[in-house]
């Protein structure tokens, strides 16, 4: 049995689109943001705990580095948000995302023992687009971006505007950037 190859120099076949399972898109999307603090914690050296129930809060994550001052590891409690709603790479220098109040007035409490971020992802629309592979990368699209809501007071009825800085993306440089600030006793 002969095998049709491609001609040389030719483009590869065509992929047709995967018939994909019939998980409800927005759950799909937490499991993709779930997938990037995974790939941004492995690649900063950091640890993740999920606090079971979650109470509001997601992920704790932690560095440890013998830099830090107030103790040899830190924490700080990571709440995780997607959407597809905001296209990718935002102008200006924020973008507004929306949060119920009760999730505001969690983050924005202050003074803290652990420090909290909120990291919202900007996903395709499509999950066709969320992913490309290949031999030497893996491209998981679009962006994190993260901010420390400390202090943020609720002006909505039931839900908040919040802005969101587009400077904050949320990769491995950042996250150990965050850390070392709370290492020494600053704020995220």
């Amino acid at each position: 049995m002969a095998l049709a190859q491609p001609e040389s120099g030719g483009l590869p076949p065509q992929r047709l689109a995967p018939t994909r399972g019939s998980l409800a898109t927005t759950a799909c999307m937490e499991t993709l943001q779930v997938g990037y603090l995974h790939a941004v914690a492995a690649a900063a050296g950091c640890s993740l705990s999920q606090p079971f129930p979650d109470n509001g809060i997601d992920w704790h994550v932690s560095h440890g580095s013998p830099g830090h001052t107030v103790d040899d590891e830190v924490t700080i409690k990571v709440q995780l948000k997607c959407t597809y709603q905001i296209a990718p790479r935002p102008p200006g220098s924020t973008f507004s995302f929306t949060l119920d109040n009760d999730h505001l007035v969690k983050l924005a409490r202050t003074p803290v023992a652990v420090h909290k971020i909120l990291v919202v992802m900007l996903a395709p629309r499509s999950q066709d687009d969320w992913l490309r592979a290949s031999h030497d990368r893996l491209d998981l699209r679009h962006c994190c971006y993260w901010t420390n809501l400390a202090g943020h007071p609720v002006t909505g009825r039931r839900r908040t505007t919040v802005r969101i800085p587009t400077t904050r993306i949320f990769d491995d440089r950042a996250l150990c950037e965050i850390m070392t600030r709370v290492g020494v006793g600053g704020r995220p």
